[in-house]
């Protein structure tokens, strides 16, 4: 998987393209303004720039630009409590990715292991460096990726170990109780369109 830290030369046309519209736009529509909410004013230059305002600025909105569709599904985040710029986000189609800076900037943790999509993630509330990995979307839908159970780690996300339940193909939460880390609760979903497999509630 590519980590999208690294610019392609379609994504860098493609944003600069959208920065372009983005800001150029109301900065456009501004200059059909009077003078005087251009910045001009009586006796003024009538072509200087407009100036940075809360009205100008109010054309700023956000809006999703993608992933979209079916590879947009993100199924689970888990915050660090101690670093609160420490998250891991589960992709449901694109594994476990960790950011350190608070997403300015992010890492594919989970590249070299059984599943590629991910149902549920949980941090261990007495520990912090210890996540665990329900692998297997948590969708129910047509076009939908399965796992190969739940995963654990203990150092933060740098390796991980199987810990069961490879038949569960969907893993749809995992609750760490809060005063006792050896006990671990598991919602299984089971396959989506066979009999059979680890379903139900698991500890």
């Amino acid at each position: 998987m590519q980590d999208h830290r690294t610019p392609t030369p379609l994504r860098g046309t493609i944003t600069r393209t959208l920065l372009a519209t983005t800001l150029l736009a109301p900065l456009a529509s501004a200059a059909t303004l009077p003078a005087q909410q251009r910045g001009g004013g009586p006796g003024g230059d009538e072509d200087a720039p407009a100036e940075l305002n809360a009205g100008l600025l109010s054309s700023f909105r956000w809006r999703s630009i993608g992933p979209a569709v079916a590879s947009g599904r993100i199924a689970d985040i888990a915050v660090d409590p101690t670093d609160r710029s420490t998250w891991y986000v589960a992709a449901s189609s694109g594994n476990v990715w960790k950011t350190s800076n608070a997403g300015t900037t992010w890492s594919p943790i989970f590249d070299n292991y059984g599943s590629y999509s991910i149902g549920a993630i949980a941090l261990d509330p007495n520990d912090h460096l210890t996540l665990w990995v329900g692998t297997g979307e948590n969708n129910g839908q047509r076009s939908t990726g399965y796992g190969d159970g739940v995963y654990k780690s203990v150092d933060g996300g740098r390796s991980f170990t199987n810990m069961g339940l490879e038949t569960s193909r969907h893993i749809g939460m995992i609750a760490v109780h809060p005063d006792d880390s050896r006990t671990v609760y598991v919602a299984a979903q089971g396959p989506l369109w066979a009999a059979g497999g680890e379903r139900g509630l698991y500890r």
